[in-house]
């Protein structure tokens, strides 16, 4: 155990009386002592504190006095040895200090708080003096501070009150030039206002004769609306007996067409007896053609687009498509940009329109098929200089119609029975032209078979 140097003996332990404050450390002393101690702690091993202060060893000297320093405070008033081996750092570290405090005569010119920690930790002989003693100048010094500043806020008052006098002068003069100003207003209203009082009385003259004026305007309003009610009778009148002129000639008319009706229909039995009997002279066969025998469809028994998958084809089979612009008059109609956004998508959309156009016309070449391709024109600054290729019909959507209802269009202007097959990958247009009577089929089938071109 080591052993205390010089004067950090405690007092109790040199003339056998404990010495003990009859008052709370000052709060100033208190926060010094903290930060003597924190300071001190670090020169310490972990076995050298108590076990209490030990969790606190590896913490920096602010956050020691922040987060232990009432731990440290009741170490160090309850634990003597602790409070020795703080005594020795600060001898160590504050040796003039020390040496002063152990000798009894503390330096005049120290701070008397700094003077009070020490002693507080180093316990010499008469140290509860020295620690009163802070206080009593730690008190002073606030009372000082005190006074200070309720001079300086007195001064501040006075400061103020000196402005708020010079205002309310100043606010007196305003309002005392304001209150002149609203007298001279108020002598301005108060004629203003017999004026008008003047105006009052001659508004209400000339409404009176208004008034009596209106009266004589009502009573020959009411005459001329007698009057006007007899000319209405009158009018009726009139009006009764037109209309019965009317009826009587109505029924002249029907009587008259009555008799033509009578030669038309003389006329119209003469023609056809005529008529007959010219077919009778030149003995003409009954005609064995109906209107219905010229419109172009499929008859039963012939395949349609439907029928197709008799051979189990796959949908993406490029075979499929040969066998469905193998029927007779088979119309092909493309998604222009739907098919080439899905083949090539990363070219231009003019190059992806040539590409596309130059395929369909080698195909509409080897398999005879009419085919009309369709391009979304809505979004087109100006018309497009395109040369449809051979075979090949082109067709851009109008302002306000997309291609997808541009191919629904096409797909129910053909006739019911005609094989029609729409290339497209859009499930709504698929659906449209189903309903239509349209084969619907993938772009990517006939990407492939544009491929073997």
């Amino acid at each position: 155990m080591e052993q205390p140097t010089g004067g950090a003996e405690p007092a109790d332990a040199a003339d056998g009386t404990a010495e003990s404050l009859d008052r709370p450390l000052p709060e100033g002393v208190r926060r010094k002592v903290v930060a003597l101690v924190s300071e001190a702690f670090g020169g310490l091993t972990v076995g050298e504190l108590p076990s209490q202060l030990r969790q606190y060893a590896r913490f920096t000297p602010s956050r020691r006095a922040k987060f232990a320093g009432n731990a440290m405070a009741a170490a160090l008033e309850s634990d003597p040895v602790f409070r020795r081996r703080i005594g020795e750092r600060i001898g160590q570290t504050q040796p003039e200090l020390a040496e002063a405090l152990t000798s009894g005569a503390p330096p005049a010119a120290a701070d008397p708080v700094d003077v009070a920690a020490a002693a507080y930790v180093l316990r010499p002989g008469g140290w509860v003096k020295l620690v009163a003693a802070a206080g009593e100048e730690v008190q002073r010094a606030h009372a000082e501070r005190a006074d200070e500043e309720t001079r300086r806020e007195l001064e501040r008052l006075r400061e103020e009150l000196d402005r708020a006098r010079g205002q309310t002068r100043a606010d007196t003069e305003r309002l005392r030039s304001e209150l002149e100003a609203s007298r001279k207003e108020a002598d301005s209203l108060h004629r203003k206002l017999r004026s008008a009082l003047s105006e009052v009385k001659r508004g209400e003259a000339a409404l009176r004769k208004a008034g009596a004026e209106a009266d004589t305007v009502r009573a020959e309003a009411a005459a001329q609306v007698s009057a006007a009610e007899s000319e209405s009778r009158r009018l009726k009148a009139r009006l009764s007996e037109a209309e019965a002129s009317v009826e009587a000639g109505r029924r002249a008319a029907r009587e008259g067409r009555s008799v033509e009706d009578m030669r038309l229909r003389l006329l119209l039995d003469t023609v056809l007896d005529a008529a007959q009997g010219l077919r009778r002279e030149l003995a003409l066969p009954p005609s064995s053609l109906r209107p219905a025998d010229g419109v172009e469809a499929v008859e039963p028994g012939r395949m349609s687009p439907k029928d197709i998958a008799a051979r189990a084809l796959s949908e993406t089979d490029p075979a499929l498509l040969d066998q469905l612009l193998a029927l007779p008059q088979a119309h092909l109609i493309v998604d222009g940009y739907n098919v080439t956004k899905t083949g090539y998508p990363q070219m231009p959309l003019e190059k992806q329109r040539l590409r596309l156009l130059g395929g369909l016309s080698v195909l509409a070449a080897q398999t005879g098929a009419e085919m009309t391709c369709v391009f979304d024109g809505a979004e087109l600054a100006a018309p497009v200089l395109l040369a449809p290729p051979r075979g090949v019909r082109v067709l851009f959507s109008k302002a306000g119609v997309t291609a997808d209802e541009l191919i629904r269009q096409l797909a129910r202007a053909e006739p019911a029975g005609r094989p029609v097959v729409v290339v497209s990958t859009d499930r709504e247009v698929a659906d449209g032209v189903a309903k239509a009577g349209a084969r619907p089929v993938a772009s990517a089938l006939l990407l492939k078979r544009l491929s073997r071109v």
